[in-house]
């Protein structure tokens, strides 16, 4: 299969993105029974057998908001974190989402063949999320309080930036919680919402 990754021809085995402007790229490649990683001057291997919990999120930034990640955890290394989009410049962040795609898709089958004993969740971890839920819920009560007090005061530009900001607020915090909800799946049946569409 083949696949752009950070402006590099790639396939479905291996896969870069770069984190930061400044910082140096990630590179991961599954070779064998393992996955090569690299990020500057630190590197390391992990064998697929070793590989203890993957967890699939979705993650917006500032400059992009459709942006997903993969998290690995194993035995004896760092967590590893492999997201859908890379800084191309100061101002401008690439998304990856076919070569992303093929390369978690890739992964977690070679992690499934191993028969490593592995958690796969989804979403964020259950109390970030309902705590995050919790306060979403209290932004929309107290911007729906700030409309009804600026109609009573007759200031209907002010209601009115209000109610376009809180809309905003909605759409993106309900598009955040839908695809981040705690949960499970299989390796052979990644969630499609935590996915980017290809």
């Amino acid at each position: 299969m083949s696949a752009t990754s950070a402006g590099t021809g790639r396939d479905s085995e291996a896969y870069t993105y770069r984190p930061s402007v400044l910082g140096a790229p990630w590179e991961f490649r599954l070779i064998g029974d393992g996955i090569d990683w690299q990020a500057g001057r630190k590197s390391g291997r992990i064998a697929f057998r070793d590989v203890r919990c993957v967890r699939l999120s979705f993650r917006p930034a500032n400059m992009q908001s459709h942006r997903f990640m993969t998290e690995l955890w194993a035995d004896g290394v760092p967590k590893l974190r492999i997201m859908s989009s890379s800084w191309k410049s100061m101002f401008e962040q690439e998304r990856l989402d076919a070569p992303y795609s093929a390369f978690v898709a890739e992964l977690h089958r070679r992690i499934s063949q191993s028969g490593a004993p592995v958690a796969y969740e989804q979403g964020t971890h259950p109390l970030l999320y309902w705590l995050g839920a919790i306060v979403f819920a209290a932004v929309q009560l107290a911007l729906a309080m700030l409309i009804l007090r600026a109609l009573q005061a007759g200031a209907i530009g002010g209601a009115v930036l209000v109610a376009v900001f809180g809309a905003l607020f909605i759409w993106r915090g309900e598009n955040f919680l839908h695809r981040n909800r705690p949960g499970v799946y299989r390796a052979d049946a990644l969630p499609a919402q935590l996915m980017p569409q290809v």
